[in-house]
């Protein structure tokens, strides 16, 4: 099955899902009516219900866009999305959706019940009910699918009614009891429910608790509803009372094999993929299971699962027993362990032998002629377990533990995650309410978030708010977030988090422990295992030994082959950990070594990947480990990319901690990548607190530095008028000091912000005296700098001549440095300008030169100025659609690396292709939206370009408005000496 809305939204197979909350309104109602169009608004009132946006067609189309895409992602046909003017749908196979094959399975069995075949019947039914995973849809909290959601749960209960009544007649209602018992629970007011659970009790005798089970229901009817029970419902209480029912069951009622399983939970949540294999394994003869994961994951839930789910195919004997090797108490020994057992069997006190061998001969002995299921919890090690496996061929044997037990000949092993986003809201909806989590989606989204998604700690906090009806989940939430100890919060009783982590702690070696409470000080999501030895003070092989250890005892995850993190609650954990006040020289130390680290390794890739004229503005010392730092560096733009979503953190705790040197050095060495990789707020961030310590420091040279560097981001940003100010303070500071490059560079930069803000003389006089300083400095490189900024700044001024002259220039110097990112430029600018200037053949050829030098150098802002310029001429040469498709990839690359001016620019130009293809109405949709983003960001250019394209699109329907848009865009043109003012005039001259 490839859907799945019997449970929370499932796509693709397995537990893949749809994660953006209007895309999976709109897939959930399209597969509410699979094979059939839905139409548009009914899935605008699904999304939006009262209050629809005006673009809420538009939007639809978006969220039908990312669904095709996920689609694509996971090997599905986005053609299986249907769409017509009518509205939309899916197209599927009978097999595809799981309510489809219920519904099928469910009309099968019924036929199978009408003709007296009770155990096909039974099969059918059971088949079907097995496809739920959970309330319908669950976590989507839409009214349209809520509403449709529970007539699907509905359905399931009804199902489930008939499922017992086949089940009763074939004699099995003790096995019903428990079933049965949880679903009064859930559904306390369903009369046939609470009939059948008083025929299933009265059929083993138990008599009184079925007169109990309607006393409780008649009240909870006279409290709830004001009435008395059922006529039915009274007959039935009738003959529990008369004892009618009593014989008959007891003449039916099968005997019972040795159960000593614990009783199943019944909000059990998720893992039914890892349930649904396991299953499979022990069906194709697997006899040994092993299900290992980290303190709270669910393994004792899930083997208690597998064992329900399989002991009918076990009669002679259910056991269970724990082994506490992770527990307070001393894990039992092998011989007190087989003792347990034994007496489970029923093995009287007097035949268990003393000796250890000789109770495990009698062990094996009995279980060598019966079909029999153990369970063997909470194992410490390989050892522990191995003497208590049976020989019998006919035995299962299920094994958890918090280790990894690789010692166990035959088993086959299943390492636990936590629990996905859905499943970690449907485990809290079963402990506080469905309603509860319908009702604060957003604030149960963090709450299972705060918990790590981790089982226990779900469990846990969703206790709390139990028992506290008053409390809404945004409280919790508050609460998770804001203690300063946030694991004080996982607490119910005698359980706890912490407590659970402190077992799994202590069971591994002093050296993993101190390597485990160092880990707590990498405030990134993964690190690798140089981290640990830089951290550990410890050689790479010794490292990678202790975090195999730590693997093992799963207080680290090993996210993928080499590169490891720690869950947020462990991490937690860690932290309290080195944050005792004895460890605080340990903490202190850890820390600058992971400063250091960083520092040095970003340093050595920034000097490769940055342009050669930078180079001298990267200062620092000699790293501490210079043998991890050569090693690591090797890495480059991989290591960079792995690391740069916690650098803000990194930096973060460099000031915290009164490393002020680290704090503004970690930024610079970091800012290319930050500033190429779009990461924009970052870069701030990361700036704003170097300069800070900079400051405090009295280092001008340092301040200078982060004012430079802060500036780029607030340029890319389009607040020229504040990058400029910054980029004016930082040149002061420059010249003051006599530093001539890193005057240079922030004059050039200057310059380029000048131009950007069209006030073309002042960016020219920047680059002119920058050029000079380069010249007298020797600076070949920082020359090449200067004259690509030169040429630009030239062709947006429209002096075509001198540009071309500037760029040809450009090219010879930057050949000789040998830079192919400056070659790149200067072929890129030097395609601009011959195609502005009419030359397009030879334009053309230079465009697609530089394209291969820009997409070989990682430039997305470089690749995107040039997949425009090559749609311009698409568009001009009569091809609007291949113009399109080429813009879009243009504001694809400006869109990631964060360039707001380069988006509208992009947004304009792909309006006038959109135009071009004769859709008029979304050109000048598309042309509304860049004028107000333009106005927003104060872009005179981009707003004039708007404003020129709506005239377009109105010049033939409405003159007049044309005429004003295109007079407002000439006001905005002339203002900045913009070339763009001539085509304005001419189309106004056109309109007359």
């Amino acid at each position: 099955m490839r859907f799945g809305i019997l449970g929370p939204l499932r796509v693709g197979g397995g537990e893949s899902t749809v994660t953006a909350g209007r895309d999976r309104i709109v897939l959930a109602m399209l597969l509410l009516r699979a094979g059939r169009l839905v139409p548009v608004d009914e899935l605008v009132d699904a999304v939006w219900e009262e209050q629809p946006p005006a673009t809420a067609r538009a939007q639809l189309q978006t969220c039908v866009s990312r669904l095709r895409r996920r689609f694509a992602e996971l090997g599905l046909a986005p053609e299986v999305i249907v769409t017509d003017p009518a509205g939309y749908g899916v197209r599927i196979a009978p097999n595809d959706l799981d309510v489809e094959v219920f519904v099928r399975g469910v009309e099968a069995a019924r036929a199978a019940a009408a003709a007296g075949r009770l155990d096909d019947a039974r099969t059918g039914f059971r088949a079907a009910l097995t496809l739920w995973r959970g309330p319908a849809l669950g976590g989507i909290p839409s009214r349209s699918i809520r509403r449709r959601a529970q007539a699907l749960d509905e359905q399931r209960l009804t199902v489930l009614e008939e499922c017992v009544d086949v089940e009763m007649r074939l004699g099995r209602g003790v096995e019903l009891i428990d079933e049965l018992a949880e679903s009064i629970d859930q559904h306390p007011l369903r009369e046939r429910l609470r009939g059948q659970l008083m025929l299933a009790l009265s059929s083993v005798g138990r008599q009184a608790e079925a007169l109990a089970v309607y006393r409780e229901g008649r009240r909870l009817y006279a409290d709830e509803l004001g009435i008395e029970p059922g006529v039915e419902l009274q007959k039935l209480h009738q003959r529990v009372l008369a004892g009618d029912l009593v014989l008959a069951g007891r003449a039916s009622s099968p005997s019972a094999p040795v159960r000593s399983l614990p009783r199943a939970i019944g909000d059990f949540t998720g893992r039914q993929h890892t349930l649904a294999r396991l299953v499979k394994d022990v069906e194709a003869g697997a006899r040994i299971q092993l299900i290992d994961g980290m303190a709270g994951s669910g393994k004792t839930t899930l083997a208690v699962h597998v064992a329900t789910a399989l002991a009918d195919d076990y009669p002679d004997a259910q056991l269970y027993i724990d082994l506490h090797g992770h527990s307070e108490r001393t894990p039992l020994t092998p011989a007190a362990a087989v003792a347990t057992l034994l007496r489970q069997l029923g093995v009287p006190v007097e035949r268990v032998p003393t000796n250890q061998d000789d109770r495990l001969a009698l062990w094996r002995t009995e279980l060598a002629g019966r079909r029999a299921l153990v369970v063997l919890d909470n194992a410490a090690t390989a050892d522990q377990v191995t003497p208590l496996l049976p020989n019998g061929s006919h035995c299962l044997v299920l094994i958890t533990s918090r280790r990894r037990l690789v010692g166990v000949d035959e088993g086959r092993p299943s390492s636990l995650p936590v629990l996905d986003t859905d499943e970690a809201i449907e485990l809290l909806g079963h402990v506080v309410g469905v309603d509860r989590v319908a009702a604060e989606p957003e604030a149960a989204t963090e709450v299972v978030r705060r918990c790590g998604h981790l089982p226990l700690a779900i469990r846990l906090a969703g206790a709390r708010l139990a028992h506290r009806p008053r409390w809404r989940i945004a409280d919790l939430a508050e609460r998770l977030t804001s203690r300063p100890d946030p694991l004080a919060e996982f607490e119910a009783g005698d359980r706890s988090v912490a407590r659970a982590f402190a077992l799994s702690y202590a069971q591994v070696p002093p050296a993993a422990q101190r390597a485990f409470r160092l880990l707590g000080l990498h405030p990134g999501v993964r690190f690798d295992n140089s981290v640990a030895a830089v951290l550990a003070e410890l050689p790479l092989p010794e490292a990678q030994d202790l975090l195999d250890e730590l693997v093992d005892a799963h207080l680290v995850e090993e996210a993928e082959p080499g590169r490891y993190r720690l869950h947020d609650l462990v991490r937690e954990y860690a932290r309290t950990l080195v944050a005792e006040p004895e460890r605080a020289a340990e903490r202190r130390a850890g820390i600058e070594r992971l400063l250091d680290h960083h520092l040095h390794v970003a340093t050595a890739i920034a000097r490769t990947t940055e342009l050669s004229s930078l180079h001298s503005l990267i200062v620092v010392a000699e790293p501490l480990r210079p043998d991890l730092v050569a090693v690591v560096a090797e890495q480059g733009q991989t290591w960079l990319d792995e690391n740069l979503a916690g650098w803000a953190a990194l930096v973060r705790l460099a000031e915290t901690e009164a490393f002020l040197q680290y704090c503004w050095q970690l930024a610079r060495a970091c800012w290319y990548a930050q500033f190429e990789g779009g990461r924009l707020d970052e870069l701030i961030e990361t700036h704003t607190i170097g300069l800070r310590a900079a400051e405090v420091l009295g280092d001008d040279r340092a301040v200078a530095t982060m004012l430079n560097y802060l500036a780029s981001a607030h340029y890319r940003l389009g607040d020229f008028p504040e990058s400029i100010r910054v980029m004016e303070r930082s040149l002061e500071i420059f010249r003051r000091l006599g530093l001539r490059g890193g005057f240079r560079n922030t004059l050039g930069n200057l310059g380029s912000a000048y131009a950007a803000n069209f006030e073309f003389r002042r960016a020219r006089e920047c680059f002119d005296e920058a050029r000079a300083v380069a010249t007298r400095m020797r600076d070949k490189a920082a020359l090449t700098n200067e004259l690509n900024n030169l040429a630009m700044t030239l062709l947006l001024w429209g002096r075509h001549d001198e540009a071309l002259r500037v760029a040809r220039r450009h090219l010879g110097i930057a050949r000789e440095v040998g830079d192919p990112r400056r070659i790149g430029n200067a072929l890129g600018h030097l395609g601009m300008i011959r195609h502005r200037m009419g030359d397009v053949v030879p334009a053309a050829r230079l465009l697609r030169m530089a394209l291969r030098f820009k997409r070989q150098a990682g430039s997305r802002f470089g690749e995107g100025e040039v997949l425009n310029e090559i749609g311009m001429m698409e568009r001009e040469a009569g091809r609007p659609e291949q113009a399109a498709d080429l813009h879009r990839a243009a504001l694809v690359a400006m869109t990631e690396v964060g360039d707001r001016i380069a988006q509208c620019g992009s947004r304009n130009l792909l309006a006038r292709a959109i135009l071009d293809q004769g859709d008029v109405t979304s050109a000048l949709d598309l042309h509304r939206r860049v004028l107000v983003d333009a106005a927003g960001l104060g872009s005179r250019h981009e707003q004039g370009r708007a404003l020129e394209g709506i005239a377009r699109c109105l010049r033939t329907t409405d003159p007049a408005a044309a005429r004003a848009h295109l007079s407002r865009a000439l006001v905005l043109f002339r203002q900045i000496e913009s070339p763009g003012r001539h085509e304005v005039e001419r189309l106004l001259a056109e309109l007359g």
